[in-house]
């Protein structure tokens, strides 16, 4: 670590520190509780240990108060999250993870989430560490997927140009190998790895690792589908004559907060420049340690790269990162994001393949009555010679597919309900996180509540007579921002059972923060509003104006143009 402390910050460290500090390099006393049969759940700092193994453990909320009359403890179990930079899996891996959901989970699904990857949820203590043995087995690990470390690394989801995707996709898996934790704990622990006596260090990390989850993407313009302001570092895609050149750095983007603590806010990543792809991992490296050894580790409420950057001041961020990376960003090449959603149904690639996108409402695959999903996705696995592709917006491409295949693929998405020719552009635009009942931070529902709250969206565009329109619509059941709803058109922000802060005036491009327009109020009273919102756009809007655009223009609310400052004004 430097030894330069003028931006560090001082005070009592969190406890998280200690954890990290006396965990022996991510081991704690992980494999001792594997052998605890007392006890579904993991005790004292492995509960927070685990995570950075890319587990949460969780329990299933609605039947928590009914264990507890019976005297039991909470069913407790493990969410994993896989590592997947780029969301690209095979089919034979596919067909490996939906046995063992079907097997050996509580819910028997498989979870497609935002971050561009599948989890795994109701995996009880006996199956854990055979679920990381069938994981390695087929090239798959959970390796930094959660806790204070560089988390699964998105790349846009874009088979069609495939020459400069598959560019931008090598340098995703690069830059998650560069910036994965060194330490064997991981491989000793789940994998019988060899125990090797050796003196362990985490040159890029840090050997306490990081202030706080940090989290990496590599975007391809003008697809804005990852999200770059959610995000911490975005490596943006710079192409010339269909070759992949270099990147722009934005740094700095991040959506949670807490709620009633106006220190925390959502914020816009900054655009450092342009840089050369050779010096990619050199950069990635330099803004990690910086924010490792700036971050703040006092309060980590605070200790997000954007409060890191607000504190320090832009400026003085980037010139440390092109100090330790021995470089000058170049002026920042141009480029637009015209939209973020996915391209749904059969596109075809440069290349004369096919790749067909499936809508997966809240990313959830599973079997219901008359949808199939999860067979269905077996099904297509067990013929297709291509890959799939996991987007960031929780939906499916069957990627790769040759003519001759594409009638039998398209046949078997029809049969077990992948495809349906009825799904409104609203259910498209729209997205929730999973919170209840097994996320522990959960206020409110999100993924149970989307479907029922899109229908009423679409009943009122349909009575306002613009039933062909849709609104970047999310909600997320707390405010740390896995539903990415501090980037909607509509955000929906949970606070307590069946109550919502609604956050008003985003784009559709992704690159403008709502502003909360009404505080804790019901489904009920949010549908109102929209009402009246949705009359006043149908009759009032310009053309194509989009509703985030129109509540601005219309001075609804008033666009959140620096967040430390005015996102609560």
């Amino acid at each position: 670590m430097t030894t330069d402390t003028k931006f560090t910050v001082e005070g009592k460290l969190s406890d998280n520190e200690r954890l990290k500090s006396q965990s022996n390099f991510l081991r704690g006393t992980i494999e001792q509780d594997l052998q605890d049969d007392l006890t579904g759940g993991f005790t004292a700092d492995n509960f927070q240990l685990i995570r950075f193994h890319g587990m949460y453990q969780q329990d299933d909320r609605d039947i928590r108060a009914e264990r507890a009359k019976q005297k039991l403890e909470p069913l407790h179990n493990v969410m994993l999250r896989a590592r997947l930079p780029g969301g690209i899996i095979a089919p034979d891996q596919w067909l490996a993870i939906d046995k063992f959901a079907k097997e050996h989970t509580l819910y028997g699904s498989i979870r497609l989430t935002t971050r561009q990857t599948f989890q795994f949820h109701g995996v009880l203590k006996p199956k854990i560490k055979q679920m990381h043995q069938m994981l390695n087995k087929v090239g798959i690990d959970s390796i930094a997927t959660a806790g204070d470390v560089n988390r699964n690394v998105l790349c846009t989801s874009n088979p069609v140009e495939s020459a400069v995707h598959q560019q931008a996709y090598e340098w995703a898996k690069k830059i998650s190998e560069h910036l994965l934790p060194k330490t064997r704990a991981y491989a000793e622990i789940w994998l019988d790895g060899e125990k090797v006596e050796t003196t362990e260090n985490e040159p890029i990390l840090g050997n306490n690792y990081l202030p706080r989850k940090f989290k990496t993407t590599v975007v391809i313009p003008p697809h804005n589908d990852i999200d770059v302001h959610a995000n911490d570092l975005n490596f943006v895609a710079i192409s010339e004559d269909g070759e992949l050149v270099g990147f722009n750095v934005l740094v700095g983007g991040g959506l949670a907060m807490t709620h009633g603590d106006e220190s925390t806010f959502p914020r816009k990543a900054d655009d450092f420049g342009f840089i050369t792809l050779d010096k990619t991992l050199d950069v990635a490296a330099a803004v990690v340690s910086t924010q490792r050894d700036w971050g703040n580790r006092v309060n980590r409420k605070n200790a997000k790269t954007k409060y890191t950057l607000e504190r320090v001041g832009v400026e003085n961020f980037k010139a440390e990162v092109e100090k330790r990376a021995e470089i000058t960003f170049g002026p920042s090449r141009p480029y637009t994001f015209t939209d973020r959603g996915d391209r749904f149904g059969w596109v075809e690639g440069v290349d004369g393949k096919y790749h067909l996108t499936l809508f997966i409402e809240n990313g959830r695959i599973l079997d219901y009555p008359g949808k199939t999903l999860k067979t269905g996705c077996a099904e297509i696995a067990k013929i297709h010679k291509g890959d799939f592709r996991l987007t960031a917006n929780q939906n499916l491409i069957v990627a790769g597919v040759a003519p001759d295949q594409k009638e039998a693929i398209e046949v078997l998405a029809r049969i077990h309900g992948l495809i349906s020719d009825g799904v409104s552009n609203q259910r498209l635009d729209s997205m929730a996180c999973v919170a209840l009942p097994t996320c522990p931070l959960a206020m409110a529902e999100a993924e149970r509540y989307l479907p029922d709250a899109v229908t009423e969206i679409e009943t009122l565009l349909a009575k306002h007579g613009i039933a062909d329109k849709s609104i970047i619509f999310r909600v997320t059941g707390c405010p740390n921002g896995c539903g990415r709803a501090m980037l909607a058109e509509v955000g929906l922000v949970g606070k307590g059972p069946g109550k919502y802060n609604l956050h008003l005036g985003g784009d559709r491009e992704g690159t403008r923060i709502p502003k909360m327009y009404k505080e804790n109020i019901s489904e009920q009273e949010i549908l109102d509003h929209l009402d009246q919102l949705i009359g006043r756009w149908s009759s009032e809007a310009l053309d194509n104006e989009s509703f985030g655009d129109f509540l601005i223009r219309a001075k609804v609310v008033a666009p959140v143009i620096n967040s430390a400052k005015d996102f609560y004004v």
